[in-house]
């Protein structure tokens, strides 16, 4: 990790700079209360670096202090941004076995039983729009006419940092999207006060999405030019990827073409896969500038975290379990949060590397769904170092694993799957080459190479599901092959019953949390 950017985020936590301290955003332009005045924070130029910090930041710290004290956001269940993404796109999947399902309140998540009242789900709503109003605060000041007085290099530098804002608030609006569809919408040019945010359209949304992300090309940095932790062009290009090859569920118009152009656009960015799968999960992970395209920093001294994955490592570890040992994972203590389903182990062919799954005295498959001795324990991810030691301690300062946000496997995929679908740019044999090459990594020879009629979009779905477990794409992956509600793939405890049942469609989209339709008489959920 650039210990520099690391610095940066914790100085930027430690002055308070733009803290939102409210339970419900209901003016979501409002301008978050900061301890200093905005012409205080602005009137310095490497401010705005401090500021852009605390940007990337909002991502994995709850709030201003050591593991999120001094909250941001007086939410619900307490924890960050990522915790509440995890649980939104995993818990409900066949990736997710929840232990706690009442003291974690996931059950309903869990079940795919959720209303417009859900915590979970409100948290992660009033998450992204904190981010979006601290991205829009730090646009309001970024502008030319505000920088105009600063030397041309420091003029330079700020336009960079603004179009990484740009990005970050595509990114959120990105989930948004795809979370909750029909959205409220605002930006850095809306009246502060107020102004009641209109309701956008998925189309819409998504229209503004891919224009943001054209529009700031040329201010981002390349991959060789921008330090560990910040968006490069690379970035952008893989969110504009996701966007098109769900272009369909979004907006019922296929732009599958435009996905693979995309795609080759992260790939002439010159990354490479990293030749072990298991370091792109540990505590050494900011050593993966090859394959990570956009990371999200955690740090056991700078950013600690009780989220992001610190929740994902302490939480695949057992407290319970005679067999399974924390310190083998680089933890102090587990917590017992989750394990995976059986369907997705029984994804995975004899050899392939990837399937890193504790099975001693654990069943595979779930008589009870929040029993520790069903399911199995996921491995994928540590807080070791490469040479095989605790990163920290997780007690007191959690894990020092980075969340790989996008990387080049899922570019991999992207495209496949783009291909197969009828996307032009891109052949079957490019494709077919880069399947492989994931596979030959997960088996460490050809063994497990598929051919041109083994490459289809089922075949994919699975070997998305093989590849990246975990990392929170699965919820969406299964939305777009039409599985994720219908009775077309049933996993255990689908629906809240032993063999899984389908469940109305409505759960393919998150409503919009009741707190904020009392509070703008512009939204409206269509189906709860």
């Amino acid at each position: 990790m650039n210990i520099t950017m690391k610095k940066l985020i914790y100085a930027a936590l430690l002055a308070g700079a733009l803290t939102l301290s409210s339970s419900c955003t209901d003016d979501l332009n409002q301008t978050p209360h900061i301890e200093t005045t905005s012409g205080n924070v602005y009137n310095e130029p490497s401010n705005y670096k401090q500021v852009l910090a605390k940007l990337y930041a909002s991502f994995v710290i709850n709030g201003q202090e050591k593991g999120g004290g001094n909250a941001d956001l007086n939410s619900n269940n307490g924890q960050d941004y990522m915790r509440c993404y995890f649980n939104l796109q995993e818990c409900g999947t066949d990736e997710v076995a929840s232990t706690w399902l009442e003291g974690d309140k996931v059950g309903d998540l869990t079940y795919l039983s959720w209303d417009a009242n859900d915590t979970w789900v409100s948290d992660m709503y009033y998450h992204i729009y904190y981010t979006i109003a601290l991205c829009n605060e730090f646009l309001r000041n970024a502008g030319d006419e505000q920088i105009a007085g600063f030397s041309e290099d420091d003029q330079t530098n700020i336009r960079h940092y603004r179009a990484e804002a740009r990005f970050i608030r595509a990114l959120t609006y990105f989930h948004a999207l795809d979370l909750f569809r029909n959205i409220p919408f605002v930006t850095e040019n809306d009246p502060i006060g107020s102004f009641i945010p209109p309701r956008y359209t998925g189309k819409q949304v998504f229209e503004y999405i891919e224009s943001e992300l054209k529009e700031i090309d040329n201010d981002l940095l390349s991959r060789t030019e921008a330090e560990y932790g910040r968006a490069s062009k690379a970035a952008a290009y893989t969110l504009l990827a996701k966007l098109y090859l769900n272009a369909k569920i979004y907006t019922g118009t296929e732009r599958y073409t435009d996905c693979i152009t995309a795609c080759n656009q992260v790939i002439a960015e010159g990354y490479s896969l990293e030749p072990e799968y298991a370091k792109l999960f540990n505590a050494d992970n900011h050593k993966r500038t090859n394959e990570i395209i956009f990371p999200l920093a955690v740090d056991a001294e700078h950013t600690v975290s009780w989220g992001s994955t610190t929740y994902i490592i302490c939480g695949e570890v057992s407290n319970t379990s005679d067999y399974q040992k924390p310190e083998k994972y680089g933890v102090t203590q587990g917590w017992g949060m989750f394990r995976v389903r059986g369907e997705v182990p029984a994804l995975f062919g004899e050899g392939d590397g990837r399937a890193m799954f504790f099975t001693e005295g654990q069943t595979q498959y779930l008589d009870a769904i929040d029993s520790q001795n069903n399911g199995y324990f996921v491995e994928k991810w540590t807080n070791l170092t490469d040479e095989g030691k605790a990163a920290s301690n997780t007690v007191d300062g959690g894990v020092n694993t980075d969340y790989p946000m996008f990387r080049l496997a899922d570019v991999y995929l992207m495209l496949a799957e783009a291909v197969v679908r009828g996307g032009q740019g891109s052949n079957t044999a490019t494709a077919l080459g880069y399947i492989n090459q994931l596979r030959e990594r997960a088996f460490g020879s050809d063994a497990g190479n598929i051919t041109n009629g083994e490459l289809t979009p089922d075949f994919i779905l699975d070997e998305r599901a093989r590849e990246l477990y975990w990392e929170c794409t699965r919820r969406t992956d299964l939305i777009r092959y039409d599985k994720f509600t219908t009775s077309t793939y049933l996993w255990q405890w689908k629906g809240g019953v032993k063999d899984g049942m389908a469940v109305d469609n409505k759960y393919n989209i998150y409503p919009i949390p009741q707190t904020d339709l009392t509070a703008n008489p512009n939204l409206y959920n269509e189906n709860y």
